[in-house]
């Protein structure tokens, strides 16, 4: 299960029962612990409630996730700079509150420090994305493609598994081999994503093949895999973390 952040993680045993299904949620997924949810197949979705342990409860619906898959090869149209090294023009915060974590410094994007998440203003379906980031000592961001599934990006994770650390589709994907997280040294992504099949190259090396992302990251904007989504800058996470030379460049 992926709660409301972090990443998927085991539920432990699943009852079904006369077309009834119930779980606990796991811990640290966004739900007091010990929460349960109930539900059952109506309608061809799921509808039920999550249950604290207090008696709070809320009304939730599952919805298929769609397989995204194309027919034949894409064609790409004309590169997009997302980031003109001068200013913020095509991106917003999620917070704005927390928008002064961010600034443009030398003709690049600084995040320095826990903030606000910034997103583009343009969504996009299928996309080829170069980005080139620094990552100071013990900091961590990612970029999230459109809007829901991050790409990671730290050097503050060495004692979490393969699929959470540098180059990884966070929770999911694991890079093969795994890339350096070397700090306040310049690195790219090179990322392509058709449907819900990723390729990353990291450096000019292949670190991620054509592969299936089965679900979004927590931490996404949204569920609804089928719509086009914005590219946006993971700002919740520690430390300073600079990007320049953002362009995306769209399936036709």
């Amino acid at each position: 299960m992926i709660g409301l952040w972090g990443h998927a993680t085991p539920t432990g045993e699943i009852r079904i029962k006369a077309g009834d299904i119930e779980l606990a949620v796991p811990k640290d997924e966004g739900f007091p612990d010990g929460t349960q949810l109930h539900g059952r197949l109506a309608g061809g979705e799921l509808v039920g409630t999550a249950t604290a342990p207090n008696g709070a409860s809320w009304l939730w619906t599952g919805h298929r996730a769609p397989s995204l898959e194309w027919k034949g090869a894409p064609k790409w149209g004309k590169p997009i700079r997302l980031f003109d090294g001068k200013d913020l023009a095509g991106w917003t915060f999620a917070d704005p509150t927390q928008a002064s974590m961010w600034s443009v410094e030398g003709g690049t994007l600084v995040k320095h420090g826990r903030g606000s998440e910034i997103v583009t203003t343009s969504r996009f379906r299928d996309f080829k994305l170069h980005v080139e980031f620094n990552c100071g000592p013990m900091a961590n961001s990612g970029v999230y493609l459109r809007g829901r599934y991050e790409v990671q990006i730290e050097t503050n994770a060495a004692q979490e598994p393969p699929n959470r650390r540098m180059g990884s589709i966070y929770g999911f994907i694991a890079p093969d081999p795994s890339p350096p997280a070397t700090p306040n040294v310049w690195h790219s992504y090179d990322i392509t994503l058709v449907g819900r099949t990723v390729t990353v190259v990291d450096d000019g090396r292949m670190i991620i093949d054509h592969r299936e992302i089965p679900g979004i990251t927590g931490g996404a904007l949204n569920t609804d895999e089928g719509s086009p989504g914005p590219i946006y800058l993971q700002g919740v996470e520690d430390g300073r973390v600079a990007f320049r030379n953002i362009v995306i460049t769209p399936a036709e």
